[in-house]
């Protein structure tokens, strides 16, 4: 089996970060593949940049369609992830989603602890629309994305005052953590914390498994259908359907 984890922003040590976390958790048999966005922001924080995003998650979906049987959206904004549904025939998978729908099997209440404000009003929707909204609180840490990787920025310690709160505060009786970014520390918080602590990459990585396994994917009847043939300009026409786009 073959796991394509995309990231679709243009740091390559986040991409590592995510893969090896993937690599942890994959069964014997899975194959997984890295590739990191040539084009867009170097963080997703915030609907801009997620829309600027997109492009180069597609592309790089597309260019690599025969090599990866499921695909794993390596951030938590689940950046473009309807559109790389209506395009793949294969199960893609989208972090926060994965990440919820897990923490929903280990606990009735429970808290994502994201970056920034931004993104937690874009998250705390997201988690509403899969249902979770009367389950789930999402908390901002104020943490931009980057300082994640910068060990002496003190971005650890605000992450874990936030999900201490999140302990006090809100009953949480699990974590999730929600940006792809921390996905290297969350054997570590949760041995420190002694609650279950959901990393999205481990979560999708398991989800596609086990869809391939079942031998599922992505509806195309309605929602996800293909898209329609129809020209496409400017730097877009690279983009434009052919019939299946392939």
């Amino acid at each position: 089996m073959r796991i394509l984890i995309v990231n679709p922003n243009t740091t390559a040590s986040m991409t590592e970060k995510a893969a090896t976390a993937a690599r942890a958790v994959a069964a014997s048999g899975t194959n997984i593949i890295a590739a990191t966005s040539r084009m867009g922001p170097v963080s997703i924080e915030g609907h801009y940049d997620g829309a600027l995003a997109i492009p180069g998650l597609l592309a790089e979906l597309k260019e690599r369609q025969a090599d990866y049987d499921a695909a794993v959206i390596a951030c938590f904004d689940d950046t473009g992830l309807e559109a790389a549904r209506s395009f793949a025939d294969v199960p893609i998978l989208g972090l926060c989603e994965s990440a919820v729908v897990t923490a929903g099997f280990l606990a009735q209440r429970f808290t994502v602890v994201t970056t920034l404000e931004r993104s937690r009003v874009l998250i705390d929707n997201l988690v509403r629309h899969y249902g979770m909204g009367e389950r789930a609180k999402v908390r901002a840490s104020d943490i931009p994305v980057l300082e994640l990787e910068d060990a002496a920025s003190g971005a650890i310690g605000k992450l874990r005052a936030e999900i201490e709160r999140a302990l006090s505060e809100d009953g949480a009786e699990a974590i999730v953590l929600g940006c792809a970014g921390m996905t290297d520390l969350a054997r570590e918080l949760q041995d420190i914390y002694g609650v279950p602590v959901v990393d999205g990459v481990a979560a999708a990585v398991k989800q596609a498994e086990a869809l391939v396994s079942l031998g599922l994917s992505t509806s195309k009847r309605g929602s996800y259908a293909s898209p329609l043939p129809k020209p496409f300009t400017g730097a877009m026409s690279a983009f434009s359907p052919a019939g299946k786009l392939g």
